[in-house]
């Protein structure tokens, strides 16, 4: 039997663990067609099916199965030792893949990593953008983005932003006909912009505190959002309350175009970290960005305690 070609089976490791010709494809970089293309061949190569296809996905046959629990790891070593060739590189190469959500994405990922950019040529940043408690390891990021209480025990975090504060914002035409709540049980007589969460489908509860007592309040209104953006434009237009993070609408408010409410109900909480696998042997392209990324305004510029957060996932 002829051997086959290295690149064609990690075509199909690929396939295989995105369950999706797409997904596989886009980050290939070619066509679906090439690519089923390519399995089949890898099939009729082998004499047996490896990938059951249907309407709904693609899932591995046993031997499917087989032979991706045995090859899977050997890629990923192979992948690991390719990436730590950049040591003997003159200047950091190679791909990051980092998970996070709009508002930390844009004020504290790109502001800070788009500075690498020009002085690395040969490094490559992703950003995924996602509101759920993706599985970093399942997904093959190399770290997400979380406030410190969400990062699981066995992760490593690393500070990476300031403490934040939230703020329940509404445009003056909104109470123009409505009374400025006084405490968030309140709330509950106001529309309120209500914000779904992917991870377990339901809708976030607002977190407020006062006097160091928790208060969680479930709000109702007209709209559902699934961002932060949506609700601002929303409170922007007039159409509810919104719970934003504070530095988003500061301007808008010293413009007059929100007003602030419950001010005093808002305790700040620890800010963003950068978690990843303790057991991630970090390239030189990572330890980059780690190092841009470091907040060094915290005591220790490290890692900091746990604590509770009003920034769901």
């Amino acid at each position: 039997m002829t051997r086959l070609d290295l690149n064609k089976l990690q075509s199909f490791i690929l396939v295989a663990r995105e369950r999706s010709f797409t997904r596989a494809a886009a980050q290939l970089g070619v066509s679906q067609s090439a690519l089923s293309h390519t399995i089949r061949g890898i099939e009729e190569h082998l004499g047996i099916r490896l990938l059951t296809r249907t309407t709904r996905g693609v899932s591995p046959t046993e031997a499917g199965e087989r032979l991706l629990s045995r090859l899977g790891p050997h890629y990923e070593g192979i992948a690991l030792e390719l990436a730590a060739l950049s040591d003997l590189r003159e200047k950091p190469a190679g791909t990051v893949r980092i998970t996070a959500h709009d508002h930390a994405a844009d004020t504290i990922l790109w502001p800070r990593l788009s500075k690498l950019l020009p002085e690395y040529p040969d490094l490559r940043i992703e950003i995924n953008i996602s509101y759920a408690l993706v599985d970093i390891v399942a997904e093959r990021f190399d770290a997400g983005v979380r406030s410190s209480d969400q990062v699981a025990k066995d992760m490593i975090a690393m500070r990476i932003g300031p403490d934040l504060r939230m703020a329940v914002v509404g445009a003056p035409s909104y109470f123009a006909t409505r009374a400025k709540p006084a405490t968030p049980r309140e709330l509950a007589a106001h529309n309120c912009i209500n914000l779904r969460l992917p991870t377990y489908g339901g809708l976030y509860a607002w977190e407020f505190e006062k006097d160091g007592q928790p208060l969680e309040v479930h709000v109702e209104g007209q709209l559902i959002c699934n961002t932060t953006p949506q609700k601002l434009t929303a409170a922007l237009g007039g159409h509810g309350l919104a719970y934003v993070p504070e530095d988003l609408v500061l301007l808008h408010i010293a413009a007059g175009r929100l007003e602030r409410v419950l001010d005093d109900w808002c305790a700040p909480y620890a800010g963003y970290h950068l978690y990843y696998p303790s057991r991630r042997q970090a390239s030189p392209a990572f330890a980059l960005v780690l190092e841009a990324l470091r907040y060094r305004d915290s005591p220790n510029g490290g890692p900091s305690s746990k604590v509770s957060s009003p920034i769901g996932s």
